[in-house]
């Protein structure tokens, strides 16, 4: 159930997208205003994620998650009876409320309700939810574009009525977290990754910010590429184009799960240069398919960066904080799809989509080589400590053979502090030894 609330408060953030268009033609609105419309979004979202963000860590994971769904029904029932820009701008401004503040809790619950013997599967169904929440809202929303002048008639109240009944459902799901007392000055916005969490953290800004500067170029700008860009005036090409990449995101957020996280975050970060180059070639040579294939290969992109990120710093977080981590982790992201949305909207009037879509894809670009270059080196340190450790031809590491005597000794000696810091091994092939050579040993499992 957290999944699905999760896919659809993600198709919600994109549906408005493919409208956009006939938004601009219905109220004569600019390719800057509409930009406007995208960013209020982000706005209300941040406000949300550094005030209430971290609400569920307090309050528990249900009562956060129902009230964040309620709210989300309230920004498509506005939509609705949208009749000119104003309303417009406060629904964006509402759901963005209601993402902010079901984000953190939707990622820690999926990660606390994970199987023990599968933790990887909490940050992986985040992130591919949210790509496929994306993809779909893109996605079907575009093609209903190219069915009727109306589409948000049918759209919205639909989702309307389907967040009020995941509300109700979501009553019914297990508690993760024991709620405790909470003081107004919690409330203060803040952004706090705890200490031991912020090398993982801040490695992972780079790559989050390409990522999702990507996600900010298509949700804001595609639709009208495509159409004033690359002269497709079909009207569901631009939330056709949206869904490819979303759906790519989707297909490289499963694929990370076969590697490790940084192994992952590098991948992505090689394929999000190879992604924004094809992106500026199809605007050079005004290609419709270049410009597919550079959205694909930038989806694979940013679903093995946005995985690999995630599960690099679930793995380091705990309970009493791992809200306000993922809080701050979707800070630094949507940041990333507002802020360089927002400028080029207001310098496409001054200097025409053509070459403010340059300038865009290039500067994804530069933040994807540098994402590329720093999880290299991460990759490279992390192969030099492994093989520090774990020599060739050794049947052990170093730390192996003391651990062995350590473990079958007494268990007074060992505090669950202690054991828990002795299994922490430096590298993969060590705990498959481990379960070889200890713990077939029934006193010591």
């Amino acid at each position: 159930m957290l999944a699905c609330a999760n896919v659809v408060m993600m198709a919600t953030a994109s549906a408005p997208s493919p409208i956009y268009p006939l938004y601009r033609e219905r109220w004569g609105l600019s390719v800057t205003m509409l930009t406007v419309i995208f960013a209020v979004y982000v706005v209300g979202l941040l406000g949300a994620l550094l005030t209430v963000g971290s609400l569920s860590d307090q309050l528990g994971r249900r009562p956060v998650l129902v009230a964040a769904l309620l709210v989300a029904a309230t920004s498509t029932a506005i939509f609705w009876m949208a009749d000119g820009v104003v309303p417009l701008l406060t629904a964006r401004v509402v759901q963005g409320i209601a993402t902010g503040t079901a984000t953190g809790g939707l990622a820690a619950g999926l990660v606390e309700l994970s199987p023990r013997r599968r933790p990887q599967l909490g940050p992986t169904t985040t992130a591919v939810g949210t790509s496929i929440g994306m993809a779909a809202g893109a996605g079907v929303v575009g093609l209903l574009v190219q069915s009727t002048s109306r589409p948000d008639v049918y759209v919205f109240p639909v989702l309307t009525l389907t967040f009020v009944v995941l509300a109700a459902v979501v009553l019914t799901i297990p508690e993760t977290v024991v709620p405790r007392a909470m003081a107004l000055a919690s409330l203060r916005p803040r952004v706090r990754v705890p200490r031991d969490v912020r090398p993982e953290f801040f490695a992972s800004v780079p790559a989050l910010v390409a990522g999702w500067s990507v996600t900010g170029l298509f949700l804001a700008l595609t639709p009208s590429l495509v159409s004033n860009v690359l002269h497709v005036r079909s009207g569901a090409a631009g939330g056709l184009s949206i869904a490819a990449l979303f759906l790519a995101n989707s297909v490289g957020g499963l694929w990370s799960v076969r590697h490790t996280a940084r192994l992952a975050t590098l991948l992505g970060a090689v394929l999000l240069t190879l992604g924004a180059s094809g992106l500026a070639v199809a605007i050079a040579v005004v290609s419709p398919v270049v410009y597919v294939g550079g959205s694909v290969v930038a989806g694979l992109g940013v679903g093995l960066t946005f995985n690999g990120n995630l599960r690099a710093i679930s793995a380091v977080t705990t309970v009493k904080s791992r809200s306000e981590v993922f809080s701050a982790v979707y800070v630094i992201s949507y940041a990333a799809v507002s802020l360089p949305a927002l400028a080029a909207g207001l310098a496409a009037p001054s200097w025409g989509l053509e070459t403010t879509g340059y300038l865009y894809v290039g500067f994804v670009g530069a933040l994807s080589l540098g994402a590329a270059l720093h999880a290299g080196r991460a990759v490279r340190s992390e192969a030099h400590r492994r093989s520090d450790t774990h020599g060739p031809g050794k049947r052990t590491s170093q730390r192996t053979v003391p651990l062995l005597s350590a473990l079958h000794a007494p268990r007074r000696h060992h505090s669950p502090k202690q054991l828990d810091q002795d299994l922490r091994l430096p590298c993969r092939s060590g705990p498959a030894r481990f379960r070889g050579a200890v713990f077939e040993d029934p006193e010591v499992a």
